[in-house]
């Protein structure tokens, strides 16, 4: 009998009201309803100091940072929202990986990403949806081993794109952003 794939989903911001931590619960409902167990975190949550190599030295590994890694061990595919910063990766989401990628002893190097899945969305009140930041995080995460699936979504205009209940009010976005999570879904239970 083959196993859930376990999923791991989060948007690449803190802020409360985050277009992107919207977009990213209607994917993670999807891949969960497609058969997927799906964790859906807020980065809020976990707060940490920026990486710095000396500050690692002296107090080792931030007790958040462990505790994102154990998560992203424990979850064969990842489920991204990431809204876009100045046409690049947000700082919170640059800080996460780079802390989670930390080696400990017995470990091999990247061992939080090597193997894993990834599917990638983001939503921005701008005309390109964050499309450009996507690109950094696409190359970010294929440099560390993650296997990007190369459908991916961007939602332009996202001030206007939500209902009160969070769904998306265009049925085809809604759909495809669906999609997105049904699709790693699959994708891990064939590699199982």
């Amino acid at each position: 009998m083959m196993s859930q794939p376990r999923i791991l989903a989060f948007a690449g911001s803190a802020r409360r009201d985050s277009f992107n931590k919207k977009l990213i619960k209607i994917a993670a409902k999807a891949a969960q309803q497609a058969g997927a167990e799906v964790t859906v975190l807020d980065l809020a949550d976990f707060p940490m100091p920026l990486y710095d190599g000396d500050l690692e030295a002296e107090h080792g590994i931030p007790e958040n940072a462990k505790a994102l890694k154990e998560l992203f061990l424990a979850h064969q595919g990842l489920l991204l929202s990431c809204p876009e910063y100045n046409s690049s990766i947000t700082p919170l989401l640059k800080n996460t990986i780079d802390w989670v990628s930390r080696p400990v002893e017995g470990e091999g190097p990247l061992a939080a990403y090597q193997g894993k899945v990834c599917s990638l969305m983001s939503a921005s009140p701008g005309a390109l949806g964050g499309l450009r930041g996507l690109v950094h995080v696409r190359s970010i995460l294929q440099n560390i081993g993650v296997i990007v699936l190369p459908k991916q979504v961007a939602i332009s205009q996202a001030n206007n794109v939500f209902t009160d209940d969070g769904a998306l009010n265009d049925s085809r976005q809604q759909e495809t952003i669906e999609g997105l999570g049904k699709s790693l879904c699959g994708f891990l239970q064939k590699l199982q």
